[in-house]
């Protein structure tokens, strides 16, 4: 990939990432409400935007960035995907 379409990509998905945050800021759900697997989402897409922004970042790939990114995102998912115990192979990253 070029320089110049990294460059766009990154640009967009600061755009995105400002206005996921936002959403998720402004969604009024508790855990437990019924609107809180919605707000859920709203949080993977900002995890996936960072994600996102690690991956294409300037030089070496941030192997703790990465780890982060891959925690949050599995720890997330873990709640929208019961069953799949994705919660635990999130916490190898950072065993006790």
């Amino acid at each position: 990939m070029d320089q110049q379409v990294k460059d766009q990509i990154l640009a967009q998905s600061r755009i995105a990432h400002g206005q996921t945050e936002a959403a998720y800021q402004q969604h009024p759900s508790k855990k437990g409400e019924a609107g809180w697997p919605e707000k859920q989402r709203i949080l993977l897409a900002d995890m996936a935007l960072h994600l996102l922004q690690t991956s294409l970042r300037e030089g070496a790939l941030s192997q703790d960035d990465l780890k982060r990114n891959l925690y949050a995102i599995l720890t997330i998912s873990d709640e929208l995907m019961p069953g799949h115990d994705l919660k635990a192979v999130a916490d190898r990253f950072y065993p006790s």
